[in-house]
């Protein structure tokens, strides 16, 4: 399984890094997971799932 920062994630999406966290907030990103605690990761095939469910609604 492949785990992507938030950094990975606002470059994946081409937007800023506190737009992630609000997009999170806002329900219009999936939620993060934390690892080992203190490490903050969004799952790749979370992501991919969640950006198929957006080109169906399109």
């Amino acid at each position: 399984m492949q785990y992507l920062s938030v950094k990975s994630v606002s470059n994946r999406y081409e937007i800023g890094v506190s737009t992630v966290w609000l997009r999170v907030k806002q329900g219009k990103l999936p939620k993060p997971v934390k690892l080992h605690g203190t490490s903050t990761r969004w799952r790749l095939e979370d992501l991919e799932q969640f950006e198929k469910e957006q080109v169906q609604e399109a």
